[in-house]
This record gives C-alpha cells, structure tokens and sequence, in this order.
C-alpha cells in the first residue's frame, strides 16, 4: 500500500533511489511480501536551497495506511534510510518520514 515519494536534487540519479526505497520497505515486512503493493515514485529538482551550504539531496515521504505503532514506523523509515546510505552518495543530505493515511478516507479503485 504504501505510496513512497522520493524528492531529490537533479544530479542524482532517482531510479537508483526507486530500487532502494522500495526493498527498504519490502524489508520491513509490512506489506505484501512479493511488494506488489509498494508504489515508488522519484521527483528531481534542480532549483533548491539545502541550508547554507548548498550539498544534494533525498528526502522520502512514505504515505501508509494508518494503524501500524510507533515501532514498526521507526523500523520503515530506519530500513529504507539505510538503504539509501548505502548507496554512498556523497555531500548528500538524506531523511525519511512516514506520514499516516487516515483509513476512512482513503479511497482506491484500479480501472
């Protein structure tokens, strides 16, 4: 289920990220276990400000349905923010956060 949303400075490559973050939350084992259910996506941007020094990079937002605890939250973001690390991307800023989805209006249908 969840809708993993990479943003990134331009001069990184995003479908290195895509790979990373999505086995970081298929490592977490809260989703289906093939990963069927995980949605990656990457948006690059090269017109940004990083502090003040100007260094790359990775910011993921993983938006999952709500009702998971604290733990397994900090287990999912720990995952894929290892998995980027390991990446070893240089001068790179890297931060994951996980924002719940209200189950009651979350609304899906596939066409």
């Amino acid at each position: 289920m969840p809708h993993c949303i990479i943003e990134h400075s331009s001069d990184i490559d995003g479908s290195d990220l895509i790979s990373a973050v999505h086995q970081g939350a298929l490592d977490s084992e809260l989703f289906t276990p093939e990963g069927s259910d995980i949605k990656v996506r990457a948006i690059s941007y090269s017109h940004y400000k990083t502090g003040s020094v100007d260094i790359s990079f990775v910011h993921v937002i993983l938006r999952i349905l709500s009702g998971r605890n604290l733990e397994q939250k900090s287990a999912l973001s720990h995952l894929v923010l290892e998995n980027l690390k390991a990446k070893a991307l240089k001068d790179c800023s890297i931060s994951v956060e996980i924002v719940d989805i209200d189950r009651e209006n979350y609304a899906k249908s596939i066409v």
